[in-house]
């Protein structure tokens, strides 16, 4: 089946595989929050994106074999509700920006700063940290070597434009680092997994940029 990225909460998952990694895309309640299982096709070796809420839905899609690691994107805490639950039943490593960790209540043991490589098995994902949403969200870049690049961007960048910032000052910093680390660097065709809703691509939003920095938000 093709992969359309478009989940619901109590709904199914939907994959997409791609020839060195499968991702598996998850909506959680109560905030329709998305989880990301990524899995290395050449080891098996497994990686969550936000252990958003209900452990039980999350374990049951990660399944007998575990994962090696979990990432939080941010600090904000409908991101975060099922961490410790989904640690204590797998043992993985927990991963998260380094300036956001401190507001994680589950112990980080990798601190992430922009430019750090997190692998699954023998695939690299390369984090971009993004300060306006949180101080410091992290996106995770696949540039797969087979296709165009996937972005994990959680709620820095949606379909319609940039996540939720609280003063100007924010909002700014989070647009210029979208552009000199997202938009600039990568093509169109790129991939993006948000941390609610639907996914896009770059091609599809990079003519609204000029309307995002005129409205403001």
């Amino acid at each position: 089946m093709t992969y359309t990225g478009e989940v619901r909460v109590g709904g199914p998952a939907d994959v997409h595989e791609l020839k060195d990694l499968m991702i598996t895309k998850i909506a959680v309640g109560p905030m329709d929050n998305n989880a990301y299982l990524l899995r290395c096709r050449a080891t098996d070796e497994q990686l969550l994106i936000d252990a958003a809420n209900e452990a039980e839905t999350l374990l049951g899609m990660i399944g007998d074999d575990g994962i090696a690691s979990v990432v939080t994107t941010h600090q904000h805490g409908d991101h975060w509700q099922a961490l410790a639950a989904v640690v204590a039943a797998t043992g993985a490593r927990t991963y998260a920006g380094r300036e956001d960790a401190p507001g994680i209540p589950v112990p980080t043991d990798v601190l992430v700063n922009d430019g750090d490589v997190i692998t699954v098995g023998r695939v690299e994902l390369t984090a971009r940290h993004l300060v306006g949403h949180t101080p410091g969200s992290i996106a995770l870049v696949y540039d797969d070597p087979h296709g165009h690049p996937h972005v994990f961007t959680g709620d820095c960048l949606f379909p319609g434009g940039p996540g939720r910032t609280t003063n100007p000052g924010d909002f700014t910093s989070l647009m210029d680092g979208l552009e000199e680390k997202i938009f600039g660097p990568l093509p169109d065709e790129t991939w993006i997994y948000p941390g609610h809703g639907n996914d896009t691509t770059l091609g599809a939003e990079r003519p609204q940029i000029a309307s995002w920095r005129t409205r403001g938000w």
